[in-house]
């Protein structure tokens, strides 16, 4: 995949999230402020209807007042010209013959006022009704009268029955559906408390900034010092949020789609590096291989010459060449052969149960010559009782003798080398340390990485492909143990592997 491609798919798709995140965000906060628009109407509207309530029950103890000293009486009708003796009549409709032939209703006229025609009598109970509508409205002038003048001199809490006020608010409020806890205050205009709900406590700045509604009393009185109705919803923000449920699904898809996105991003950035890591494979397996090729090919062509053949020591010379590359060149395949390892989930192994420390001491024997040839030195330490584990007896070779091959190749000075087994409960450890150049800390976490090789400053003669540590831990988890490194730039590394051991 080219650069380009990569940096425009990711751009892409960082470009479709974002946008996505901003459609659910616009999404959630318009409904979020309908919910809340909704809560504060139906809030606002009871409220409106309670100090309404209230100044038309003060309004109504007024008139009544004002009717009792007027000898009203509740039972008798205000119209009382409509009673017989003032009233057109019409007889009674004989039921029995309607729907046959009924009978036409009689009307006479009402000699009791003294009109004998329908014109004069209309026009005399027109009379009577203005007169009396005339008289009734000025009592409800003089109650209305009265109550303004009380009511400038009577207290709030005179006016006001605050038990009252709570039960038309519940009432209204459960009308409403609204369930949530609330606190009633009803304060002045400069903030003095005059009554609040037993049930009340202090309040955060958040909470009396954005979840308090209020309401004057009595607002078309023209007063200096009017009194409002306030209510407070301590839970209002969790109510709205509790009422956006069912939004928490599209929240977890996003969620899901931003992790998604993020290990797409991460694995296609990880191939390309892993294919930048091949491409160098290649190449410098390309190169590793044309040289041993060139020189047994040089030297078969050497062989050619009659006059090789008559010098001993030159033959002799040209079969130690053609052995040393021809073991380079089975090197370099075994490596291509454990980068084909990798592509495999899980290894088929021939295990065995063997001795560990007869095991890594041939390795060691074998080895030392290779130590000693560069004046370094080998030191083992097989403390390990119980040093029996079932392992692969080829590939547990290659381990140990990778990690010793390292340790040499790292080396800046005279190797110092030690190898040693011990026992740990019911597991088997073997380390292998060196006095090498270390390991920086941030080239620990990928020294097990396929194709990574450890920066070595100005080193440059360190040939391999990067695979023989990512080779060892596959080995290693494929024998069920685990493998770890502690190393200090400039005083040497050590490795630690840790497998089950029989018998414990």
């Amino acid at each position: 995949m080219k650069r380009s491609t990569l940096i425009l798919l990711v751009f892409g798709m960082v470009s479709s999230f974002i946008g996505l995140v901003i459609l659910q965000v616009r999404y959630v906060t318009t409904n979020a402020q309908m919910i809340g628009e909704q809560f504060s109407e139906n809030v606002q509207y009871a409220l409106s209807q309670t100090v309404s309530l209230i100044e038309e029950n003060e309004a109504l103890e007024f008139l009544s007042q004002a009717l009792e000293n007027e000898d009203y009486n509740p039972n008798k009708k205000i119209l009382a010209f409509i009673y017989p003796e003032n009233y057109v009549s019409l007889t009674n409709v004989d039921t029995n013959s309607i729907g046959v032939n009924p009978a036409r209703p009689t009307i006479r006229l009402s000699t009791g006022h003294g009109k004998a025609t329908i014109e004069e009598t209309s026009r005399y109970l027109q009379e009577l009704f203005q007169e009396n509508f005339a008289r009734r409205k000025t009592i409800l002038d003089q109650a209305v009268f009265r109550w303004m003048r009380q009511s400038e001199g009577r207290t709030i809490e005179q006016r006001i029955d605050f038990e009252d006020v709570e039960n038309i608010l519940r009432t209204l409020f459960e009308s409403k559906g609204i369930t949530q806890p609330y606190y009633v205050y009803i304060a002045g205009n400069s903030g003095n408390m005059i009554y609040k709900s037993e049930d009340a406590q202090p309040l955060t700045y958040r909470q009396a900034t954005q979840a308090t509604y209020k309401q004057q009393f009595f607002p078309l009185e023209n007063t200096k010092n009017p009194v409002f109705l306030k209510v407070v919803f301590p839970e209002k923000q969790n109510f709205i949020l509790q009422s956006m449920n069912l939004l928490l699904p599209s929240v977890g898809l996003m969620l899901l789609i931003l992790i998604i996105f993020v290990v797409a991003i991460i694995i296609i950035l990880r191939q390309k590096q892993l294919e930048i890591m091949k491409t160098d494979f290649i190449n410098n397996m390309t190169h590793e291989f044309k040289t041993p090729i060139s020189s047994v090919s040089l030297a078969a062509q050497m062989l050619k010459d009659a006059s090789v053949g008559k010098s001993p020591e030159m033959m002799k010379h040209i079969a130690t060449v053609i052995g040393d590359e021809t073991k380079r060149l089975g090197f370099q395949v075994d490596k291509v052969l454990q980068m084909a390892m990798f592509e495999k989930e899980n290894s088929t192994l021939k295990l065995t149960e063997l001795s560990i420390n007869e095991l890594i001491r041939d390795i060691v024997n074998t080895f030392s010559l290779k130590v000693q040839s560069k004046g370094g030195t080998i030191i083992t330490k097989f403390e390990a009782k119980n040093d029996c584990a079932l392992v692969d007896e080829v590939h547990f070779t290659n381990i140990i003798y990778n990690l010793m091959d390292n340790a040499l190749k790292y080396s800046d000075k005279s190797l110092l080398l030690t190898v040693e087994t011990w026992n740990e409960k019911d597991r088997l450890l073997i380390g292998i340390e060196d006095n090498g150049i270390g390991i920086r800390k941030e080239d620990q976490k990928r020294i097990f990485e396929r194709f990574f090789r450890v920066s070595t400053g100005n080193t440059h003669n360190i040939k391999g492909f990067g695979l023989g540590l990512a080779y060892v831990k596959k080995m290693v988890l494929e024998h069920r143990g685990t493998i770890k490194v502690e190393s200090e730039p400039g005083l040497g590394t050590k490795f630690i592997i840790s497998i089950h051991a029989i018998g414990s």
